[in-house]
Parts: C-alpha cells; sequence; structure tokens
C-alpha cells in the first residue's frame, strides 16, 4: 500500500489525519452506539448532538455573533449561486457583484438565469484575473453586494472586505473559510461548499443573519429556501449526515491546535515561504499581482509547458499530488 501522499487539491481537500483515523475508529461502532453514523436516523438523539455540535463549534471557531444561524445545505456554493438572489434578490430590485474570476462569473450568470438585475460594478477580467479590484461604487439602493473572497483557480483573496454600508455583503468563502479569522459582522452572508477547506464534498455552510430569514418568498423551491432550511434547523429533508460529522471533527481540530489565529499564522508561513521562493527565482514565475495574493492557493507558471508537465509529473513521483493548477491562469 503507498503511504500517504501530499494532496494539493483544491477540492476535495485533505483533511486532518487525525481526524480520519478518530472517523476510521468509529466508522462501524459510533461511541458505543452499535451503527455507523452513515446508518444513523437524523432524527436521532444522538445526531442531534451530532448537528447541535456542529453549529455551535463553527459558532465559536469562527467568533460568530449573535443574531446569526448557521445552515448546512446541499448542492455546493454552485446552488447557492441561485440561492442567494432567489432568496434576497427581489423583482424590482437589483445586486451588484464583484467579478474577480471563474467563480464569482458563475455565480453572476445563473442570477442572470433567473431574470434577475445584476450590476458588475468592478472586474479585474481585464488582466486575467490578476488582481482583487480596490475601486468601485456600490450602488446605494442595491439588494446585496457579492464577492468571492478566494479564488482558486486564478491565486488572488481579498486581504480587506468593501465597507458596503447598509448594503449587505455577501461572500463565497468556499475555498478560504477558517483559514483566517474575521470579522463575521461585517456579513449578511457566508456561504462555502465544506470539500474545499473544512470537511468532505457533499455539505453547503451558510451562515446567515436572522433577520434576512424573513426576506425568503415562498414561491421559491424549497431546498433553496433559507427561511425553510432555517426554520427546520437543517432537518427539513435528511441532511449529509456523514459529512457534517466530519466537519465537527475537523472543527474540533482547529479549536485543539490554538483556532483560527493559530491557523491563520501556520498558512501565512507556509504561503510565504512559497512566494518567497518564486520571487526569487528566474524559473518560477508567479501570476498574481504582490497585494492581491492568496493565502490559500499560489498558482505559479515554469518557462514551457513541457517542463510544467515535467515538473507535475516528477512532484507525483515524489508524493506529491494536484499540482498542475488550471490552464486559465495564462
Amino acid at each position: 500500500m503507498k503511504e500517504r501522499i501530499f494532496n494539493f487539491n483544491a477540492g476535495p481537500a485533505a483533511l486532518p489525519q487525525s481526524v480520519l483515523e478518530e472517523v476510521r475508529d468509529d466508522l462501524l461502532n459510533y461511541k458505543g452506539e452499535g451503527l455507523s453514523v452513515m446508518e444513523m436516523s437524523h432524527r436521532s438523539k444522538t445526531f442531534d448532538g451530532i448537528i447541535k455540535d456542529a453549529e455551535q463549534l463553527m459558532k465559536e471557531v469562527m467568533h460568530i455573533p449573535d443574531g446569526y444561524k448557521v445552515l448546512f445545505m446541499q448542492g455546493g456554493a454552485t446552488l447557492q449561486f441561485a440561492a442567494v438572489p432567489l432568496n434576497l434578490l427581489a423583482d424590482g430590485q437589483s445586486a451588484d457583484y464583484i467579478n474577480t474570476g471563474a467563480w464569482s462569473k458563475k455565480a453572476i450568470a445563473e442570477a442572470k438565469k433567473l431574470g434577475k438585475q445584476v450590476n458588475v460594478i468592478a472586474t479585474s477580467e481585464d488582466e486575467n484575473f490578476s488582481y482583487i479590484p480596490d475601486s468601485f461604487s456600490i450602488t446605494p439602493d442595491a439588494a446585496y453586494l457579492h464577492i468571492t473572497s478566494n479564488n482558486t483557480i486564478f491565486g488572488t483573496q481579498f486581504h480587506t472586505y468593501p465597507d458596503t454600508g447598509s448594503v449587505p455583503l455577501i461572500a463565497d468563502m468556499s475555498s478560504d473559510i477558517n483559514c483566517r479569522r474575521i470579522d463575521v459582522s461585517q456579513f449578511a452572508l457566508i456561504y462555502a461548499g465544506a470539500q474545499k477547506n473544512m470537511g468532505p464534498s457533499g455539505v453547503t455552510i451558510v451562515i446567515i443573519r436572522e433577520d434576512l430569514l424573513e426576506r425568503s418568498p415562498d414561491n421559491i423551491p424549497t431546498m433553496t429556501s433559507y427561511k425553510i432550511i432555517g426554520g427546520k434547523d437543517s432537518l427539513y429533508n435528511t441532511p449529509p449526515t456523514f459529512g457534517i460529522y466530519i466537519i465537527k471533527l475537523v472543527l474540533e481540530w482547529i479549536q485543539n491546535m490554538g483556532g483560527l489565529e493559530k491557523l491563520e499564522a501556520v498558512n501565512q508561513q507556509k504561503a510565504k515561504l512559497l512566494y518567497d521562493a518564486i520571487d526569487k527565482s528566474d524559473f518560477y514565475k508567479g501570476t498574481v499581482r504582490p497585494d492581491s495574493r492568496s493565502i490559500m492557493n499560489v498558482p505559479f507558471r515554469l518557462p514551457s509547458e513541457d517542463l510544467e508537465k515535467q515538473f507535475v509529473a516528477e512532484a507525483l513521483d515524489n508524493g506529491m499530488l494536484g499540482l498542475k493548477g488550471h490552464r486559465s491562469v495564462g
């Protein structure tokens, strides 16, 4: 059997080994219950404890203030591209979007597909998404401003968030949630597919200000309704039980290692090692403006595509998977 490798895939991404070992140990007989979490009723007392613990841990780890609710949904961030405008963008209103890469483009396209009025108030597409725009004007009566906090493919990240005043700020944080401490109170809604930073695929985290729950119209699909899912504490139907259980374990792991402050320091240190090596080299070439560089995704190019293929092959031979990246970085 091959030794465990270093997994650099964006998602599904690597999970802490101690978490995987705990899952393994409890896989057939969870805490003496006589069955696996995979087999457990989502209405059982035991799973009720798991999902409540996961929500509470999320609030503790992220320092989520009172007045917010944590939802465990399905469909990935991609479904949220539709759920956000369905819930929060009423007919006759418009919403602002900042276009910083592939995922924000998809969010914009999905909102338009629903017939919604979208204002793209800033974009970095003019330079192949190599920077985060810092000059834009928010529409005063916009229903919300939507951003993608970190861009997996292009390697850019918001290091400060827009001051939106009375306009609700919404963020897709799929690829950098829990990589650092943030002020959650800046946001009306945060959503994230769990598989890049927090657990396995199949679970979508939504952190929503409770007053926004009442904005969900009654005529939207049930599984996109924040009001319905929130009103049933994420148990309207069978949730992704096993994924929620693993998220709980990952959140416990974050707490045990010292919280997001400690994790951010580790992430900054790792990113600095990579960027320093790239900047000092005439062989590797970074693709992102220094002030917009992500601490989660570090894209770089080599002098030729043949050398890049050789690099990826040799990296795999040395136990490093998922370094190919995406050709659209240019």
